[in-house]
């Protein structure tokens, strides 16, 4: 058997609210740690010869906080099973046990296992003094978040919120880095320091960008973010993105959206795909931000008809996607290694075969050129096939075999045509002639749809030359000769050059 294990809150700083019961506790306790010693209570403690040790000690030799919890918790535990039985250890913590105190969530999972009784005794929190001295109600909509831990992802703006543990400088800059993915640098926050204490309490009105600037921060510090339910504050959460979505497909929403179904909106997935490759080409940020964002309605548009038939939400497509990529990433999220991106390429392939099989798919029955998409462009769907065939052997063995057929292929399409040959064979050549240009390009580390992308663009602009060549001479392509157009061609060329 072990001692009982007592865990008591010291409240949020002011001694004239430690309750009679939590000093019972403290005088009659065989032995009373205490997290730190560095609190508003403790000269009250004192004054009572109340006797304790503190573990302020770990704070200073440790590296981290989840460290020092860990070493807190192993240390009452040993205790306790070492006391004798019947006596009692207390730990007291600042403000509320349940409030903010990992080592005391450690020993409410731990004590059990170890045969050891727990009791927790409550005291005021500092959420009690945040209440009433930062004047807000909670039940409006309140969050709590740690501010060594903060997330943008936590942050929802119409909630009134509470940023705790703000120890220093290093975490309010953190906290003010955060809060920016979401607030703008002039969004009133305040900082409140030793809440409720006499003579020790302070409270800062300050814009966000200034946060990591004051002096005073300590362990009773923390940060209060005002609700806002402004539309410009949520306009930046996916939450309000799906609001609107659904309110436009909506009976009372946008006619033309309601209308629209899967296939209506096929064309435009993928002219929005697109452009955002053109924006990708054209090296231009702002745009490709505007891009992406029309991409992604139609992924919002598309989950959103599913989401009205209950067959899937977004959050479903997200969860989905989540799964697949931690799933795929062993070398990230597992036990396995990837020392470059081709041993990554590995893992993700060989997970991608596990995945079928968890389905009841057995991926060796099925052909070597499955999973490439049916209505890929035909040039990107030659490169995969042939990628897919290269994997199981078959496959030219270097560049000088495959020019070889290059330029057999181009001798049967010359053939075709001298012979006149129907059109429809004379196009079956064609493809013959693409399909092995499209094989090259492994060979030289290529992307055809790429190449061929760029050369559209240098023809483009070469043409753009010559159109403004001839209308700087009072004339258009329309009116020119050819052997005109060819010489100024070589000249758009020679300027590529310089």
């Amino acid at each position: 058997m072990s001692a009982t294990l007592t865990v008591v809150g010291l409240g949020s700083g002011n001694p004239d609210r430690l309750t009679l019961g939590i000093i019972k506790k403290l005088k009659a306790a065989a032995t009373v740690y205490v997290r730190t010693a560095e609190h508003p209570v403790m000269a009250a403690l004192k004054e009572l010869e109340i006797h304790s040790q503190s573990f302020d000690g770990l704070y200073e030799s440790l590296d981290s906080f989840p460290e020092v919890y860990e070493a807190i918790t192993s240390r009452l535990i040993g205790e306790a099973l070492s006391a004798p039985q019947g006596t009692e250890i207390v730990y007291a913590v600042p403000g509320h046990p349940m409030v903010a105190e990992s080592a005391v969530s450690l020993l409410r999972q731990r004590c059990p296992e170890a045969g050891i009784e727990l009791q927790i005794l409550g005291g005021e929190s500092f959420l009690d003094e945040a209440f009433v001295r930062l004047g807000f109600d909670p039940i409006e909509g309140f969050q709590l978040l740690d501010a060594s831990g903060i997330r943008s992802s936590q942050l929802q703006p119409e909630l009134h919120t509470l940023i705790g543990q703000v120890y220093d400088s290093f975490t309010a800059s953190e906290t003010k880095l955060c809060l920016m993915e979401l607030y703008p640098p002039e969004y009133e926050v305040i900082v409140g320091h030793a809440l409720g204490v006499e003579q020790e309490e302070r409270i800062l009105r300050v814009p966000l960008y200034e946060l990591d600037r004051l002096d005073g921060y300590g362990n009773l510090s923390l940060v209060y973010v005002p609700a806002n339910r402004s539309e410009d504050a949520r306009k930046r959460t996916f939450a309000r993105l799906h609001e609107i979505v659904d309110t436009l497909r909506s009976p009372e929403g946008c006619p033309w959206d309601r209308e629209q179904t899967h296939e209506s909106l096929r064309k435009n997935l993928i002219e929005e795909t697109y452009e955002v490759l053109e924006t990708i080409d054209e090296d231009d940020p702002d745009h490709m931000k505007e891009e992406l964002g029309d991409l992604l309605l139609q992924i919002m548009l598309h989950s959103q008809m599913e989401e009205e038939l209950g067959t899937f939400s977004v959050y479903d497509v997200i969860e989905g996607l989540n799964d697949k990529l931690i799933f795929r990433h062993p070398h990230v999220f597992g036990g396995q290694n990837a020392a470059d991106a081709e041993e990554a390429l590995k893992n993700w392939e060989g997970m991608k075969a596990e995945e079928k099989r968890l389905k009841g798919i057995k991926p060796e029955a099925e052909s070597a050129l499955s999973g490439v998409p049916r209505d890929l462009p035909a040039l990107m769907k030659a490169y995969k096939l042939q990628k897919k065939a290269s994997k199981v052997g078959f496959d030219w063995d270097n560049t000088t075999d495959v020019l070889a057929k290059i330029r057999e292929e181009v001798d049967e399409l010359q053939e075709a045509i001298e012979t006149g040959a129907t059109a429809e064979e004379q196009m079956l050549e064609l493809g013959d002639l693409l399909f092995a240009a499209t094989n090259i390009a492994r060979f030289i580390g290529a992307d055809p749809e790429e190449a061929l992308t760029r050369t559209n663009r240098k023809f483009v602009s070469r043409f753009a030359y010559i159109e403004q060549q001839l209308l700087n001479r009072g004339s258009s392509v329309k009116e020119s000769s050819l052997e005109v157009m060819e010489q100024l061609w070589q000249e758009a060329k020679a300027e590529e050059r310089k």
